[in-house]
């Protein structure tokens, strides 16, 4: 008899609510069937324009988006939720799986993208993921928590970022790369490590997510023509620490 797989933010009682935008008849009665299986409560629209009013019109708390579809695509639909609601987690869905198309699904506001086509098992995970992270325990009393390392600080609780005094804006993905690197300090952060903690899952090795993103962040921490502060280590990964360190 084959064991049910009861995830840790089910065992509320309370079925979580997850949107899922998908046009394809197929994938969407696949993603359905098993999501239901798993005792979630799904609520499914076939276009962009249903999806966006569902999303207004209800809470989630977790919404699927596949990024080709009719009326409004997955990218604007994203942008447009994102707007509407900060916290609600999205994963995007795309056959397309190049660097270049994850980072632009991110950049809209996205939390994960997986690529199609994915095995079940595989989907739970990133789901599960995004949940764990979206019921991370949050400070009951609101104490700000500064992070400071040389000329940057990072408050963690009104999620403003500085250098030399002058704010930098960050993305989602961009904050919490930083943040990661700031709880690090001087230790060396492998690809994979960053992926897992940043992201919550691996995505496809082959790409390079990770150097692209810490590519922007140091554009953004040296515009100013400030030093480098985020260094790589040949073969081994990335670390946070001051030029003349060694």
């Amino acid at each position: 008899m084959q064991e049910t797989k009861t995830y840790d933010f089910q065992q509320t009682g309370q079925k979580k609510k997850i949107l899922l935008v998908e046009d394809d008849a197929h994938v969407c009665s696949f993603i359905n069937k098993g999501l239901t299986e798993e005792n979630f409560e799904i609520s499914v629209a076939m276009d962009g324009k249903i999806g966006l009013q569902m999303a207004l019109a209800s809470s989630f708390d977790l919404i699927i988006l596949d990024i080709m579809l009719p009326t409004i695509g997955g990218l604007d639909l994203c942008h447009m939720i994102r707007a509407h609601d900060s916290e609600v987690p999205i994963l995007l869905l795309s056959a397309l799986g190049s660097t270049e198309n994850v980072v632009v699904g991110l950049d809209t506001g996205a939390d994960d993208y997986l690529t199609k086509p994915f095995k079940f098992i595989e989907l739970m995970a990133r789901i599960r993921a995004l949940l764990r992270r979206k019921l991370s325990p949050k400070m009951e009393v609101p104490h700000e928590k500064i992070l400071r390392f040389g000329d940057l600080s990072l408050n963690d609780y009104t999620k403003e970022v500085a250098r030399n005094g002058h704010e930098l804006s960050l993305t989602s993905t961009e904050y919490r790369l930083l943040h990661l690197f700031m709880n690090h300090p001087r230790r060396v952060l492998s690809r994979v490590e960053i992926l897992d903690e940043v992201w919550g899952v691996n995505f496809d090795m082959s790409t390079n997510v990770v150097d692209v993103y810490v590519n922007y962040l140091r554009k953004k921490l040296e515009k100013s023509g400030d030093p480098r502060l985020i260094h790589t280590v040949i073969g081994m990964g990335y670390v946070l620490k001051e030029n003349q360190e060694n």
